[in-house]
């Protein structure tokens, strides 16, 4: 449509982006075979804040489409795995002290991801401001674990994860159809108190 020129294109300033991203991502692994703890958080840094960059420019620019949010969701998913490889290969010994944190934030996530697979035959991208809170918090919980700083940002993280996660499980309940970008389950519930019975 005229208002949503970008919904069905692929080729946009912010999917370029999370190209890079997803790129980066796989090198951060190479990264962590370094050993190089601190290299591996500057790499992070810099692919976390290409994030906040690419959803700010679709905005901006107009660009927003369905592919890309699902694209964003799997760069975001790629980076968060090669985050979790470096942290295992390079904090192992505080990990396995950290387990019951970021276990339960893990099953969550199984669970939004699995719900979402079974409903609507794909991944939700909610793009909530609880997911958006998440990453700013796993960036700090991550790098102040990674540089021997302390645990408490990380296990806030896995909180705030884990408290994301049920939002979107439960958005999944109450959509019908697969959506991207709903700010909060508070922007659906009106909708569906409207819904004739």
């Amino acid at each position: 449509s005229k208002n949503d020129p970008y919904r069905d294109r692929v080729v946009t300033i912010p999917n370029i982006i999370c190209g890079l991203r997803l790129v980066g991502a796989i090198a951060l692994v190479g990264l962590a075979l370094t050993e190089n703890s601190g290299l591996f958080a500057g790499l992070f840094t810099i692919l976390s804040l290409s994030d906040w960059i690419d959803g700010k420019l679709a905005r901006w620019l107009n660009q927003r489409s369905d592919f890309g949010a699902r694209f964003d969701s799997l760069a975001d998913s790629v980076l968060y795995a090669a985050l979790f490889f470096g942290m295992f290969w390079l904090r192992w010994d505080i990990l396995k002290s950290e387990a019951g944190w970021w276990i339960v934030a893990f099953l969550s996530y199984l669970l939004t991801t699995s719900f979402g697979l079974w409903k609507y035959g794909k991944v939700p991208s909610y793009h909530t401001y609880g997911a958006k809170t998440s990453q700013w918090l796993i960036l700090v919980g991550a790098v102040a674990l990674l540089l021997d700083y302390s645990v408490w940002p990380f296990r806030i993280a896995m909180l705030g994860v884990t408290a994301t996660n049920i939002e979107a499980t439960t958005l999944t309940w109450y959509l019908k159809e697969w959506r991207a970008d709903v700010l909060t389950i508070l922007h659906v519930l009106p909708e569906r108190n409207r819904e004739p019975p």
